[in-house]
């Protein structure tokens, strides 16, 4: 049990990045969606109209939408229409107390709710909002997720999102179960994969493995890289906190466009014996936090500087 892995983010850290005050950000609210705005242009939406909260849309600094359209919209036709939990960012899990929370096919009604989104504010240039959740299945609340998404401008090509994730139970034990369908996660747009009919894309991992390679490596980052749906260079990358639970996490990275953090698939990313290597129960007074830095760079990945940023990490 990693007892000291405790939320701990507070305001001083929310505006110790540099060249934050970059952005031009402010929130509103459109049909109960908190919506975050930079110069009066859309970033992104906290999205709670599905089994579990996601951001979406999330653009680049030109503009793009990174993350792939369907199924949140219909407006991308050559999009291929697999995984439809694939939706935005976002953070779930598929075996929680023996329930599916990444793609609900169990049927037994696993899904994140919303307790409350409050907080949001801008300081400094870094907007940020927390968001108090609480997992359920089968009318049963199972797990609490206390929630900090602070988003900052580093400098002009770069918008940096931290999200800081507290798990807890909430009346009975919880065991997190090894499987790869997890579990901190973002699917990319068409062009930023790496197979596909509209796939420019390279997905490196901070290994240096590529490709069909990353999959299930444990890894400080991993990013794609490639040309967004105006045809600029990006690279979308999730650094892995050196705080966060398990560090350095197992990546359950698809060439077809996922990306997602999992530190619970031990068994299936190393393909062990154990099929419960990865478990972790937490009792009651027990959490875990999960804490990731999402980068979306205007650019290569040599000029991203994710091994910097990484090395920043916990020390701003």
């Amino acid at each position: 049990m990693h007892k000291n892995n405790t939320l701990s983010l507070t305001a001083a850290a929310l505006v110790s990045f540099t060249g934050s005050a970059l952005a031009d950000f402010n929130f509103s609210e459109k049909d109960g969606v908190l919506q975050l705005h930079d110069e009066g242009k859309l970033i992104t939406s906290f999205r709670t109209d599905y089994r579990v909260p996601c951001l979406y849309p999330l653009t680049s600094p030109s503009r793009a939408n990174i993350l792939r359209h369907w199924p949140l919209e219909n407006d991308a036709p050559t999009e291929e229409k697999d995984h439809p939990h694939h939706r935005g960012l976002w953070l779930s899990h598929g075996n929680v107390n023996g329930y599916d929370f990444w793609a609900g096919f169990d049927n037994k009604n696993a899904s994140i709710k919303v307790k409350s989104v409050h907080n949001n504010k801008v300081e400094n240039g870094v907007a940020s909002f927390n968001a108090d959740l609480y997992w359920t299945a089968e009318g049963k609340d199972i797990l609490g997720d206390t929630r900090v998404y602070s988003f900052s401008r580093p400098d002009a090509d770069t918008l940096r999102i931290d999200i800081t994730s507290r798990l807890f139970p909430i009346k009975i034990d919880v065991v997190f179960g090894d499987t790869k369908e997890g579990t901190f996660a973002i699917r990319m747009d068409r062009s930023l994969r790496v197979v596909g009919p509209e796939a420019k894309a390279t997905l490196t991992n901070s290994n240096g493995e590529t490709n069909a390679e990353a999959w299930g490596k444990r890894a400080k980052w991993a990013a794609y890289s490639g040309p967004d749906e105006l045809g600029k260079p990006v690279v979308v990358a999730i650094l892995d906190d050196p705080s966060s639970f398990r560090h350095p996490t197992h990546w359950h990275a698809r060439d077809y466009g996922l990306l997602a953090a999992n530190p619970f698939g031990i068994h299936d990313f190393e393909k062990g014996k154990d099929k419960k290597a990865g478990n972790l129960t937490l009792k009651a007074g027990e959490s875990i936090t999960l804490k990731y830095t999402v980068i979306i760079h205007q650019g290569t990945l040599e000029s991203a500087g994710l091994d910097a940023i990484y090395g920043s990490l916990g020390k701003e």
